[in-house]
């Protein structure tokens, strides 16, 4: 069996590991000033997150096309026709629903789908487990209950100094948007679980002030001194993201994995200050492969 996500699903991991893991990746795209880019084969974070300082136009995103994820299922089904097909939250994007139409273009693929429900690292940690345990020989049914599990008990924070992105992305109502500007409040949004769509979590009436309540939201969530296994995502702030590590540190033990940089598609709608969390109970994920 092989793996195939698409770029909403932040693995952090080099893409050569992932090639031995048997991951394939699919790009979203990204629009800007009237070009399309995919994400990892046009344009490097650095370059885009260049391009969006420079300029007050904003980047639209777009899920990629059931064509072409068939044609990935293609070549994937040319070495393996078992394919499991992780996807970020089909609540908060169209690929999903693409990866089913991509599905039935492809008949001699037997393809498996599977919403995360989520996004970004905490998809990422799905998509991981579930490779390890192809490699171990689990069975399928065995991977996606594992991978519920993980569902589950991860969940994703994250907050941001600015509201325009997310305000044009209608990500958030113009309205809220427009008032958090005005009093400059800093929301923290969280994906909730049924649907796989944001959900405002609580806020802070500065960056260093929402920093704190996001670690205060887990604490809501979890007894403080709780063994969490966590990793954090940026845009282009690796500063938020020590100040991020650092108030969650002050609560709770955690297992750190890498820092990373969060999806250019996810990027898009957020802007470069965008911190993020991942997490969930060691005791849960000590159980995953």
């Amino acid at each position: 069996m092989k793996i195939v996500v698409d770029s909403g699903v932040d693995l952090c991991i080099p893409e050569e590991k992932a090639a031995d893991l048997g991951i394939f990746r699919v790009p979203l795209s990204v629009t800007f000033k009237g070009k399309t880019y995919r994400e990892g084969v046009d344009l490097t974070r650095d370059e885009f997150y260049t391009m969006l300082g420079s300029s007050n136009d904003f980047p639209v995103t777009s899920q990629p096309s059931p064509g072409l994820i068939a044609e990935t299922y293609k070549t994937v089904a040319a070495e393996d026709p078992d394919i499991l097909s992780i996807h970020m939250s089909s609540g908060l994007s169209g690929t999903y629903n693409a990866a089913q139409l991509a599905a039935r273009l492809v008949p001699q693929a037997k393809v498996t789908l599977f919403d995360t429900k989520t996004l970004s690292v905490t998809s990422g940690w799905q998509a991981l487990a579930a490779a390890r345990a192809i490699k171990l020989g689990w069975p399928k049914e065995k991977i996606l209950e594992t991978m519920k599990r993980i569902s589950d008990a991860a969940d994703t924070l994250f907050t941001l100094k600015e509201l325009r992105y997310l305000v044009h992305g209608g990500r958030i109502s113009h309205l809220k948007g427009m008032v958090a500007s005005i009093l400059n409040i800093k929301p923290i949004i969280g994906v909730e679980k049924t649907k796989g769509i944001y959900s405002q979590m609580g806020q802070g009436r500065n960056f260093p002030q929402a920093i704190d309540a996001l670690a205060n939201v887990i604490a809501r969530q979890h007894a403080p001194g709780t063994a969490l296994r966590a990793q954090v995502v940026h845009g282009q702030n690796p500063e938020g993201a020590v100040m991020l590590q650092k108030a969650v540190d002050k609560i709770f033990t955690c297992k750190w994995l890498p820092t990373c940089p969060i999806s250019l598609v996810l990027g898009a709608h957020t802007g470069p200050s965008v911190v993020g969390l991942a997490y969930a109970p060691a005791s849960v994920m000590s159980e995953t492969p």
